[in-house]
């Protein structure tokens, strides 16, 4: 009975929109059918074959599409959202390198032995089109290293659709790498598998840390060749063409509305703020005056709160453009990115940003910049006095944020109640510790996790913690010793307690670039074993791995990971 009264429901929305696109119209009965055919028969039933899996009618066909349909770069597009556009096929015979096995059954409701099937690996390379797909290229701006870039866009991504699983959730399909669009510039299209692998095995990775973030399902590799300047320093190589299957709830950006607002397009800058309202924060009511006011005030808040999360796990985007940022506040995009290693407060992960504009200790003065850039975008829409609350909303959240950080810090050396100025101190005293010794930012606070409290007065057994030992070089390691002792007393936790909560939120592994340079070399020989092997430790980040031991995931990076540069150029 409740699954007819869901399927009846269905049917009633679709038929009140479906005089906005024709897709509705060829839609409608085929994807209800299908929905009664799963639903109705075997709710746990997992697809084997691409072929009868299928996308859900396109809300996103609803939005302003671009007239032309040609597909040619750099066209200057107005007044559209998306553009209709096809991948474009690789021509060499594919290989699949890895899949989430977690994304496939649980988001995409996919049997883990599609991915042996040779028609999965042309859906993930863009080479089969599946009749229910809408690929579409998205139109979008945004302020890059400080400045105002224009049009940007979808230049070598393609939305297929969007797939409403058994829970419900609707998730949109896009293809990285996957070829020319409008909003191509130099590029090709493509994208090589170092960057790939590097954005699906990050994105897993974040995931399994517990940041908001895009998610990953699979990923596939030519021999179609793509000619990259690695460095950008005019030594061109010739790389392999890979293509990433990611997924997020959405793909909107600051970048989506800032190219709106900037071209003055303000009947589609509204039809589109009211669809994100609508999708995606349906607790804003549409028929409010203050509806975009409370738009921005969530996208603030979820911003700042996910730096928040990237500040304790010691990782730094990389490139915080405006069109990186999502309007969900999710992570997307992994281009440069890093995990620090020793603490540096002014780690750059990306050797392209020489101004150390998006280094670690800035990420929070960026985001503020970014969400000014974003309200400029609403501020069209709102009248004199929403527009004066809107600076004073995005203040108070900045203010909420920092003491968000503190208190996620607080949570890493396991100590439950908050003492504002006795944490600040104590929270300062080990970070500088921590710079001035080079200790491993992840390991640190691990291995404070993992050792007694009486043990690290022991020097014998505090050099058997790596990065504590480099930390204990310190002249005042013993005074944050005595100061973090009498801190946890008067908190009331015990030692045990100590250890299991910071067990629980400090990471034993993460997705440090040498770890992902070794399996990508591997990788660019055809062995894959390493790429899915990083995949596998990553979903468990807190779980001693025994074999991850052995290859040296938990010890200081070797010393070839220092070569390691990290571009823009994917």
């Amino acid at each position: 009975m409740k699954l007819i009264i869901i399927l009846q429901i269905f049917a009633v929305a679709v038929q009140a929109i479906r005089w906005i696109h024709p897709i509705y119209v060829t839609s409608e009965r085929n994807y209800t059918r299908l929905m009664m055919e799963r639903m109705g028969t075997d709710c746990s039933a997992l697809i084997k074959d691409i072929n009868e899996w299928h996308f859900a009618p396109s809300k996103l066909m609803t939005l302003p599409l671009d007239g032309t349909k040609e597909n040619y770069i750099r066209r200057n597009v107005k007044e559209a959202i998306f553009s209709v556009v096809s991948p474009t096929p690789l021509a060499t015979k594919l290989k699949l390198v890895s899949y989430s096995e977690d994304v496939l059954i649980n988001i995409l409701d996919m049997d883990p032995s599609i991915s042996k099937t040779y028609d999965f690996s042309e859906f993930i390379a863009g080479n089969k089109i599946l009749p229910s797909c809408t690929p579409l290229a998205h139109r979008y701006g945004g302020h890059q290293f400080g400045f105002w870039a224009m049009q940007l866009g979808d230049g070598r991504a393609h939305l297929l659709g969007e797939y409403v699983n058994r829970a419900g959730e609707r998730w949109e399909l896009q293809l990285k790498g996957s070829g020319k669009t409008p909003y191509s510039r130099d590029g090709d299209g493509h994208a090589v598998l170092r960057s790939s692998i590097r954005e699906f095995l990050c994105s897993e990775a974040m995931y399994y840390l517990g940041v908001p973030t895009s998610r990953a399902a699979a990923i596939v590799v030519s021999q179609d060749p793509v000619l990259r300047d690695q460095f950008y320093n005019g030594y061109p190589r010739t790389e392999r063409a890979a293509v990433v299957l990611r997924l997020a709830p959405s793909w909107f950006r600051f970048g989506s509305l800032e190219i709106l607002a900037h071209n003055k397009e303000m009947t589609s800058l509204k039809k589109l703020i009211d669809f994100i309202i609508s999708e995606h924060y349906p607790e804003i009511d549409l028929q409010s005056e203050n509806k975009y006011l409370q738009l921005f005030s969530q996208v603030a808040q979820k911003t700042m709160d996910l730096v928040v999360q990237w500040q304790s796990i010691g990782f730094t985007h990389g490139v915080l453009n405006t069109d990186n940022m999502s309007m969900l506040g999710i992570t997307i995009d992994y281009g440069p990115f890093g995990f620090m290693e020793a603490y540096d407060s002014r780690f750059v992960p990306n050797s392209s940003d020489k101004e150390a504009r998006y280094c670690f200790e800035r990420q929070f003065q960026i985001a503020e910049w970014n969400l000014e850039q974003l309200s400029q975008a609403i501020i069209p829409l709102l009248d004199e006095s929403q527009t004066v609350e809107i600076t004073g909303v995005l203040q108070n959240i900045i203010q909420d944020s920092q003491n968000k950080l503190r208190d996620a810090f607080r949570k890493k050396l396991g100590l439950r109640t908050d003492v504002n100025e006795i944490d600040n101190q104590l929270l300062t005293m080990l970070l500088q510790m921590m710079e001035e010794t080079g200790a491993d930012f992840t390991q640190t606070f691990r291995q404070l996790g993992d050792i007694p409290m009486a043990d690290l007065r022991n020097p014998d057994e505090v050099k058997k913690h790596w990065s504590l030992q480099r930390l204990s070089n310190n002249k005042y390691f013993l005074t944050f010793v005595d100061a973090y002792e009498k801190r946890l007393a008067e908190d009331g936790t015990t030692d045990s307690e100590r250890r299991r909560i910071m067990c629980k939120i400090n990471p034993r592994y993460v997705l440090k670039n040498w770890m992902a340079q070794s399996a990508i070399e591997k990788a660019e020989k055809d062995d894959f074993s390493e790429v899915q092997f990083l995949l596998n430790v990553l979903q468990s980040p807190y779980t001693v791995n025994e074999e991850a031991e052995k290859r040296g995931y938990a010890d200081p990076p070797p010393k070839w990971s220092s070569t390691i540069k990290v571009s823009c150029s994917s």
